[in-house]
């Protein structure tokens, strides 16, 4: 074996990156980080805009779903990171938490400590916060959570609509209520995107206990009777670690190292030609995502962003931050939203908005050449499943990835739902002044089976993945509520994957919440100092 540390952290991530900042606190601990990506240099990953290059191949694996089979064999463009900061360095920058009831149901599901009240603390923690310092928020942590810096006037006048529609305005949907539709708070300190290794790594650098290491995928993990003592890079370098082999690749990369590792389904490993360790049924299961719908409006004007795709526009732009950190950089784009009912009977809101203040700005979505704003939606709480699987024992080759969208009737009722609300709203009489008329999906779309036909050709991924190494108390789960593999000693697993069930919003401030109390658990059971 190589060099030897007390702690290996596989993938720089959101949650990966907060326990390389937590763990090298402790100066006695030796700490490594291997993240596949490489460096955050480029200024695409700092500047808020820069989302908009993201979803486009910048910083991501590449890979795409297997044909969907309840979306007339829809692939999709499923984007993940593959750079130091993981999600948290390419997404839109969104702070939300989901709904303090996801959490107490993970609790009632048998995961003892990650109640509402459990994990509150966690986000407090994490969190630099500009505007809250309260029972829900805190200040001085390492995270920069700030308000929007570049809205537009059809902001407010999105605002309006929606009240028109009976949806009012919240001020802070990280509260005491999720209801209602907001500006989004976002993870950014003083107008640059505030990612996970830019608020944990980046700042501890200089710890000698701290070695992180770029462009270093792992083949696989060393298991050796019963317990995780290492991993194997794709080059050969065998690495140990002492106390636990720490995996944070994400919702996709996790189950896929494991699998690769020989933990999984052994009939699935087996057709592979990969020895089975351990067979582990549900590692790959439970794959849960929000399916994003999209309705796109064209304006009357430049009441947009749109314009500024033209050379001479952009040029502007780039003035305008430089000198005023203002304008189309400034913002994320996908700024403004909220969170509502597709079903009224719905124990919290099941239906989240984003407007983007543009067309065209994700991979795959319809750009208008006059210039547009789009209102996207998706179904938070869905009852379909899918997996991830490996389709070779070759690390190099894409994992097949099935979402299963649509697979449960509810999902495919309350996202057409969601997406007529989204109609709704941006034909109330608030919106007159600014929108033309609607694009996508048009008035040509009048029944259940013309917005399901329009959702198979007009919908993409929420970037919200997770549940593939489900935490529980149950002897299927892939780990218990410590985050500890369940079979495996030395191997826990931090990040999206160990959710039970996907919470009701964006996942990345949840992903750091999960790295955050993680690293709490991982020093009092290992006697590490804590600060």
């Amino acid at each position: 074996m190589g060099k030897g540390y007390d702690f290996i952290i596989i993938g720089g991530g959101s949650a990966g990156s907060v326990l390389a900042g937590r763990l090298s606190e402790d100066p006695t601990a030796e700490v490594l980080v291997l993240e596949a990506g490489g460096s955050d240099r480029h200024p695409f990953y700092h500047l808020p805009a820069g989302f908009a290059k993201m979803t486009k191949g910048i910083g991501s694996w590449g890979w795409d779903t297997v044909p969907q089979r309840q979306m007339q064999g829809k692939v999709f463009r499923y984007t993940q990171a593959k750079v130091i900061g993981g999600g948290s360095a390419i997404n839109a920058q969104i702070y939300t938490r989901g709904n303090a009831q996801d959490y107490d149901d993970w609790r009632q599901m048998g995961c003892d400590g990650w109640g509402y009240d459990d994990i509150l603390p966690y986000y407090k923690k994490a969190e630099d916060n500009e505007t809250y310092e309260n029972r829900y928020h805190g200040k001085g942590g390492p995270l920069g959570v700030s308000e929007p810096r570049a809205p537009l006037a059809i902001c407010e006048a999105y605002f309006d609509a929606a009240a028109e529609v009976g949806i009012p305005r919240n001020l802070d949907i990280n509260g005491e209520s999720q209801d209602g539709v907001c500006y989004y708070q976002l993870t950014q300190r003083n107008v640059r995107r505030s990612s996970a290794a830019m608020a944990y790594v980046a700042p501890n650098r200089h710890r000698k206990n701290l070695t992180v290491k770029l462009g270093a995928q792992v083949r696989r993990l060393i298991i050796e009777n019963g317990r995780a003592t290492g991993v194997e890079l794709v080059d050969g370098t065998r690495l140990s670690a002492s106390a636990e082999v720490l995996l944070c690749s994400g919702a996709i990369g996790s189950p896929r190292l494991l699998q690769l590792s020989g933990v999984g389904p052994a009939d699935h490993l087996t057709s592979l030609g990969i020895d089975v360790v351990y067979d582990q049924p549900e590692v790959g299961s439970n794959l849960q995502d929000h399916l994003d719908l999209y309705c796109i409006s064209e304006l009357t004007g430049p009441y947009s962003y749109d314009r500024y795709a033209k050379p001479h526009w952009a040029a502007i732009a780039g003035l305008q931050y430089i000198f005023g950190r203002k304008g189309p950089v400034a913002s994320s784009l996908f700024e403004t939203g909220g969170f509502w009912y597709a079903d009224p009977e719905a124990r919290s809101p099941d239906i989240q908005f984003h407007l983007g203040l543009g067309t065209g700005i994700e991979h795959g979505v319809a750009a208008m050449p006059q210039g547009g704003v789009t209102l996207n939606s998706c179904f938070l709480r869905p009852r379909s499943r899918g997996s991830v699987r490996l389709q070779s024992d070759d690390p190099a080759t894409a994992p097949l990835i099935d979402p299963n969208y649509l697979q449960d009737p509810l999902d495919r009722e309350m996202s057409i739902r969601g997406l007529k609300l989204t109609q709704d709203i941006l034909a109330q009489s608030a919106l007159k002044k600014y929108i033309l008329a609607e694009r996508l999906p048009g008035p040509d779309v009048k029944t259940d089976q013309d917005y399901f036909d329009f959702i198979c050709e007009h919908s993409k991924t929420s970037h919200h993945c997770a549940g593939t190494c489900r935490m529980g108390a149950d002897d299927g789960a892939v780990v218990d509520p410590q985050l500890r593999f369940n079979g495996i000693e030395g191997l826990r697993v931090v990040d999206n994957s160990i959710m039970p069930t996907v919470i009701s919003s964006n996942t990345n401030a949840a992903a750091i919440m999960i790295g955050e109390k993680a690293a709490d658990m991982i020093k009092q059971q290992n006697g590490m100092a804590d600060t």
